[in-house]
């Protein structure tokens, strides 16, 4: 079992109260009162939507300080409530998709006292953490992976002679476009799987969900008429006796009213639904039909995306991912002058650029249009812009298909969900020589969000493919310079950028073609170089600062440029004229930039040292506190290339 929330061991002044409420039990009487859900069991309706609504106050108000996921939880507080009094957590198993549903969850787990950490620097998960309460069965951030988890857990009993735990599993928010949910609804039908999925139906990914089964779903949303009269025709053939076989094909022919019932029946599950997810007892009650079911059930909920909460109802893409802001409108606070666009931004207008200037561009995200910029694209050009839900795998090969027709396909997907898309990269693109870019956002380290979400290995998993071109930019204005570099390859290529604001150089106003492979020298100077590359070069010519005034000269400052082709002749050259080479890179030092600087130029005559993240995972907090406790930052690349400097010279 793991280890209960290591929150505890957190000092007083990391604490924050909820509001400013140092008295929780005042606040929140009900919420306050809870160790762990076993209360629940024993609460009438009335104590149960007022527990509601102290979940709700709680979730807005520690959201509007510390950011976080809003309208998901929110929309999940009855059916946490539910799921909690109905089960034994944690003997039975509660597993929650994505995990950014279930802020409920974890204040029906006894977090409420580490709430207003949430996100925070050494504070409590906005996803799931096994290591933060024994509660969180599975660890979370990446979609779909719920109803896999569930089956495994199943089996498991199975095979162990066990049936005294129950498990469900609670999907929703678009996780179900992802393909991964319907090999594990396959597989559990195959295997009679006793477990029950929760498909929280809110008809949301981060924005409208996609696709055709989506589209199915909002049908059964809309016409409250089809569940009605299924559910009086399966009630009254319940009343004639004798009529058992003919009513179950009866009841059966009912269930192809509904294409999301019908599906799930041909797997092997038992549908119920739909149920209004915010209708706690009726949650009961369809938990309690569930209880001894010994096949697998999906129980179709409907929730609404930020219930009970206006501008969350309002507007759920914007309150999906919330910054900080106002309870009494909504409004995030905005910073006193503007600062310089952010490269998610600059990316998305370029492309629509280059895409005005070449019919055959074509925009692909993965549920993530304005997250990557390409809600630019969508307004620009709807017919060339395509958001494939939750399906990176197959996003990749749809590119694929669309570049073996001579299309330029440029698929925008953040570096952390790039990673589940590798060997459609390797095998359905490289070994192809297919001319599809990568544009890989919120490389680096991205704050709040935590491991699942940094972006740290997309170097070291796409430099090793042949063919592949890699390469970051170090500003804003060689990312516009890099997206036309990269349109007019003949094969596949990748560019990465970090989450944020620019460096707010100017933009250029005609793009230039970049030669491959070929980095650029900043600054010259003398005995030492400072290679950076992407937003490592931003470091470096800060730690340049640091290096100048101990040594008396000016280091030398390299823009890389690209990883792959490696500029080896200039690095050969630094290294023959220099004691010491520092590369800094906001990427895993594994594989990464600083290794490929060391295969290439091996045991050369300068001493390479490579700044960069270590072997292990990072944990959420703001960025520049987690760049400083991974050892990214000017003043660590300057002691290191010192550190360097006086070692060589102690020989």
């Amino acid at each position: 079992m793991p280890a209960v929330c290591p929150l505890a061991a957190l000092g007083a002044g990391m604490r924050r109260t909820i509001r400013g409420v140092t008295d929780l039990s005042a606040e929140y009487p009900l919420l306050a009162a809870l160790d762990g859900p076993g209360p629940l069991h024993d609460m009438d309706d009335a104590q149960l939507e007022a527990l509601a609504a102290e979940m709700r106050a709680a979730i807005i108000d520690t959201v509007s300080h510390t950011g976080g996921h809003l309208g998901s939880s929110l929309g999940t507080v009855e059916l946490s409530i539910a799921l909690h009094a109905e089960l034994e957590s944690p003997r039975d198993r509660i597993l929650w998709d994505v995990g950014h549903q279930a802020y409920g969850h974890k204040l029906l787990t006894g977090r409420l006292g580490d709430f207003a950490t949430l996100r925070q620097y050494e504070g409590m998960s906005g996803f799931l953490r096994r290591e933060e309460s024994e509660h969180d069965v599975m660890g979370a951030g990446h979609a779909s992976t719920s109803i896999s988890y569930a089956v495994g857990l199943a089996e498991a009993m199975r095979v162990s002679g066990r049936r005294d735990r129950r498990v469900v599993a609670v999907i929703g928010d678009g996780a179900m476009t992802g393909g991964m949910a319907y090999e594990a609804l396959n597989h559990a039908g195959d295997l009679g799987s006793p477990i029950t999925v929760v498909l929280n139906d809110n008809g949301m990914s981060i924005s409208q969900n996609v696709g055709a089964f989506a589209g199915a779903l909002q049908k059964a949303r809309l016409d409250p008429m089809l569940t009605r009269v299924r559910h009086e025709i399966e009630r009254g053939l319940g009343r004639i006796p004798g009529i058992n076989d003919l009513g179950n094909s009866l009841s059966n022919a009912t269930k192809a009213l509904f294409v999301p019932g019908q599906l799930f029946e041909a797997l092997g599950f038992a549908y119920m639904g739909p149920i209004d997810g915010h209708d706690i007892k009726a949650m009961r009650r369809a938990m309690q039909r569930t209880a001894d079911s010994d096949r697998p059930v999906l129980l179709h909920v409907h929730t609404d995306k930020g219930h009970g909460y206006g501008p969350a109802e309002e507007d759920g893409e914007a309150m999906h991912g919330s910054g900080p802001f106002s309870v009494e409108s909504g409004i995030a606070a905005k910073p006193s002058s503007p600062g310089p666009p952010a490269y998610t931004e600059v990316f998305g207008k370029a492309l629509v650029r280059e895409a005005e200037a070449d019919p055959r561009v074509v925009g692909i995200t993965a549920a993530m249009l304005k997250g990557t910029g390409m809600n630019h694209m969508l307004s620009r050009f709807p017919e060339r812009t395509y958001d494939i839900g939750i399906a990176e795998q197959h996003g990749v090969v749809f590119a694929g298909g669309l570049a073996i027709a001579g299309y330029r396909p440029v698929c925008a997907i953040y570096s952390t969900f790039l990673q589940r898309a590798f060997d459609p990269i390797v095998h359905d693109i490289a070994l192809q020589g297919l001319p599809v870019v990568f544009a890989i956002d919120r490389g680096g380290l991205v704050g709040d969000d935590g491991p699942t979400h940094h972006g740290v290995f997309d170097i070291a998993y796409l430099r090793p493919i042949p063919g592949m071109v890699v390469m970051a930019p170090m500003d804003e204005a060689e990312l516009v310079n890099m997206l036309h570099t990269a349109l007019r390859l003949d094969g596949p290529s990748a560019l990465r950028y970090p989450r944020g604001a620019g460096t707010g150089v100017a933009l250029p106003e005609r793009p230039e073609v970049l030669p491959l492979g070929r980095a650029e020298a900043l600054e010259d100077g003398s005995r030492v170089a400072l290679v950076g590359y992407g937003y490592g070069v931003q470091i470096a010519l800060d730690a340049a600062g640091i290096v100048s005034e101990a040594l008396g000269v000016r280091p030398t400052v390299v823009n890389a440029r690209f990883v792959k082709p490696l500029d080896v002749a200039l690095l050969q050259e630094i290294s023959a004229t220099h004691d010491v080479i520092v590369t800094i890179e906001d990427h895993v030092l594994e594989g990464g930039f600083g290794s490929a600087v060391l295969e290439a130029i091996g045991n050369g005559p300068a001493q390479v040292e490579c700044i960069g993240i270590p072997d292990r995972f990072i944990q959420h907090g703001r960025r520049d506190l987690l760049l400083a406790e991974a050892g990214v930052t000017p003043a660590a690349a300057a002691k290191a290339a010192l550190a360097a400097l006086g070692a060589r010279a102690a020989h």
